[in-house]
């Protein structure tokens, strides 16, 4: 295959930047765009020229690492991929192929098509976490989660925080992302203690960050690579609005008897 590449080169963090176009001859069509990426920079380097900073690490759909619009669609046109594992015989000989970095205000472009993802990270360290006793493991039968919670919570779990989510909204909001991370814990008996705190606190962050609200298009889910489906956003939700409710409920406190006495006793329910 020879194709012709159109990549976003740009030097710097709020330096300028264009398009400029590659030529790469003798492509194999079962070459992973990350290796033709490979190929070019070889000739780059080659030619005394400065080779295309990406993003990259296992190349093999976990790392969440790699993440391109090619041709305007995160991650590539073939679904349920990474960038890593799309192939070139998804395209044909003479394409041209715009390439491009993740585009939204939270990811500042660092070179070329590499961003600052450390957003992500933060609205991670704001909740993302359980808090849990040290020493070893406890007894796997120790604690029974439902089969259906426990299904739910893994499907959340695969989301590797590639971003591209982020990258296919027109708002770009970590809406998927965030919902998928509050869903995971939300749903098993050890994310239960701080449920509350983990949903206000994560969502204050992905707000902070800069990144937009949801208005529920889908266009997240059109691009994940692991098929987290809007159904997290909504758990995000509901969890935000409990978390909300148990507040006022603090704030407020119980009524009080003519005695001074709290009428209510114990702790508020759900």
């Amino acid at each position: 295959m020879n194709i012709t590449l159109r990549i976003w080169r740009q030097p710097g963090p709020g330096r300028p930047g264009h398009m400029v176009t590659h030529r790469v001859d003798d492509i194999s069509p079962d070459m992973s765009f990350l290796e033709v990426l490979d190929v070019l920079n070889q000739r780059l380097t080659a030619a005394g020229e400065d080779p295309v900073a990406f993003d990259s690490d296992c190349r093999e759909g976990i790392c969440g690492m790699c993440g391109l619009v090619i041709n305007g669609i995160a991650h590539g046109p073939q679904a349920s991929v990474t960038t890593c594992q799309l192939h070139m015989r998804s395209f044909a000989d003479g394409d041209v192929i715009d390439v491009e970095p993740w585009r939204a205000g939270p990811f500042p472009v660092l070179k070329d098509l590499v961003v600052d993802r450390s957003a992500l990270d933060r609205i991670i360290q704001a909740g993302g976490y359980i808090s849990i006793p040290t020493g070893s493991a406890p007894e796997a039968h120790s604690i029974l989660v439902p089969k259906d919670d426990a299904e739910d919570a893994f499907d959340a779990a695969t989301c590797i925080g590639c971003g591209a989510c982020v990258a296919a909204c027109p708002n770009g909001s970590a809406a998927l992302f965030l919902g998928a991370k509050i869903t995971h814990l939300g749903l098993l008996p050890q994310g239960q203690p701080e449920r509350d705190s983990r949903a206000l606190a994560m969502i204050a962050r992905h707000d902070a960050e800069g990144f937009g609200g949801c208005s529920q298009i889908g266009e997240c889910t059109a691009v994940c690579p692991k098929d987290i489906q809007l159904e997290v956003i909504s758990r995000c939700h509901r969890d935000v609005v409990t978390a909300l409710f148990h507040h006022g409920e603090q704030q407020e406190g119980p009524p009080e008897d003519q005695t001074g006495g709290n009428l209510a006793s114990g702790p508020a329910g759900d």
